[in-house]
């Protein structure tokens, strides 16, 4: 294969963090997410095996599983004593019993167990963690269980005594920002636009700063973002794919438990423990108790504190994301946006602490992989994901601050909006803090328009409370 000149950049400056997004769209892997895959695949691939692909197709196929075959798997554990398998697994507490419960989702178990050098070795099982586990079964740990006055055993007996992570971890943030002076930054978007597995040579400038604003909640805490756009424009599949921080509801109804606490399980919701939870097809979201999650949402979208029976002023970090379809006309969106809406966010309230709406509208459709999908060389997905993850440790809001200057009649909540969004932009396109005025006003222009496109519907939703207005930015310094 011939390799253009960013390709080449791409493996000088990145080496093994990379991978040829071509393999990627193996059938092999389809099934896996997007960040496993190409773990996988540079694993194997570098061995510099001949038969690669052969070998990992025999791995997934052994290793994992459809959840339809449960049973099966299952019989095959009770009938050899272990099983391989390539899962996320995940370890809770239970103080109460002294115990680590393991939970392994492709077989829907939650009551496993685990060697304890596995929970020391590894302690972001204790949040999730992929990889590959040899799990033995363990039958006499079940009646040894009932010598202990319990009428039935707690737990299942399938004990995870092996366990290789999947995941990157060990990465050094620094070099990563080190190594973005090596490109220009006409590059760098382009080699971020790839590695979220894209062809970049199908989308305008403005078009890929778009994509990029998709990245904003991963990498900058707290932020809420709306995006309504046409289906098949990848908008929930970069939040599946890229990252495995995040939780992603699609339609159906959502609890307070399963976001912010459960009482029962005395366990944090997916708000306290992810970096992004994404709310796909919002105008199918239902919630169990509407009044109730609606305004905690509100008080979470604040400053990222909730509470909730126990649980006293808990605060997070997490992003919140809702993406909605839009019927398109020759003019743009069909109809108003506000109709699109779901009735718990047909409230000014609501919306004025979302900080931005995406234009998904303008985004071209995804049809032929050939064409509109990555290929050539970007960073791994597993890599991209870490980095993210990592970076939103650092803040760029001060370094904005000293560069902006807002202009027009701003609320707290407009500045506290173009200032969030801004500052993820910046750190995805500028980790290392240069750039230039003319670099610079191109993304503080993009995260206004984005706050403007609220204050637009703001207008629509209440005009008296919220009159038509026009943000602008101007930068200094």
């Amino acid at each position: 294969m011939e390799l253009d000149s960013l390709d080449e950049k791409v493996l000088r400056v990145f080496g093994v963090a990379t991978v040829d997004k071509r393999l990627s769209r193996l059938e092999v892997v389809s099934r896996l997410p997007r960040f496993i895959a190409e773990y996988l695949i540079s694993r194997y691939y570098r061995s510099g095996s001949t038969d690669w692909i052969e070998k990992l197709t025999r791995v997934v196929e052994e290793y994992y599983p459809d959840p339809r075959d449960r049973d099966r798997v299952l019989s095959r554990a009770k009938r050899e004593g272990r099983i391989t398998l390539i899962d996320e697994y995940k370890v809770v507490v239970e103080l109460k019993r002294n115990m680590y419960f393991l939970h392994i989702p492709n077989l829907q178990i939650y009551d496993a167990l685990v060697s304890e050098h596995i929970v020391e070795r590894y302690e972001r099982v204790l949040t999730g963690l992929w990889g590959i586990g040899v799990l033995e079964y363990r039958p006499e740990l079940a009646e040894l269980s009932l010598l202990k006055g319990w009428d039935k055993p707690p737990f299942t007996p399938l004990i995870l005594v092996e366990f290789e992570p999947f995941q990157v971890y060990n990465i050094d943030v620094r070099a990563f920002i080190e190594s973005r002076r090596a490109f220009s930054t006409s590059e760098w978007i382009d080699l971020l636009i790839k590695s979220i597995g894209l062809n970049p040579l199908m989308y305008s400038e403005r078009q890929k700063l778009l994509l990029l604003v998709r990245l904003v909640p991963l990498i900058e805490g707290n932020v809420n973002l709306m995006e309504l756009g046409p289906r098949a424009t990848g908008k929930t599949y970069l939040y599946r794919n890229i990252s495995y921080y995040t939780r992603i509801y699609a339609g159906g109804t959502i609890s307070a438990a399963r976001l912010f606490y459960d009482a029962r399980l005395r366990a944090l919701g997916d708000i306290g423990t992810r970096d992004a939870v994404v709310f796909d097809e919002i105008a199918k979201v239902e919630f169990t108790n509407p009044d109730e999650v609606t305004a905690k949402l509100k008080d979470y979208m604040v400053d990222g504190f909730f509470e909730r029976g126990l649980l006293k002023r808990a605060h997070s970090n997490c992003s919140l994301v809702f993406i909605g379809n839009v019927e398109l006309s020759p003019g743009g969106v069909l109809g108003s946006i506000v109709d699109y809406l779901p009735s718990f966010m047909k409230d000014s309230a609501f919306i004025d602490r979302i900080h931005g709406l995406l234009p998904g509208w303008e985004l071209p459709k995804i049809y032929k992989s050939d064409i509109h999908l990555a290929r050539g060389y970007a960073l791994a997905a597993d890599y991209l994901s870490e980095v993210l993850h990592r970076m939103r440790a650092y803040s760029s809001e001060a370094l904005v601050g000293q560069h902006i200057e807002l202009v027009g009649e701003y609320t707290i909540r407009d500045e506290k909006a173009v200032k969030k969004l801004l500052s993820g932009l910046v750190k995805l396109v500028f980790p290392h803090g240069e750039f230039d005025s003319s670099e610079l006003k191109k993304l503080a222009t993009i995260a206004v328009e984005l706050r403007q496109n609220i204050v637009n519907v703001l207008s629509e939703l209440s005009p008296h409370e919220f009159p038509k207005k026009t943000l602008d930015v101007r930068v200094v310094g």
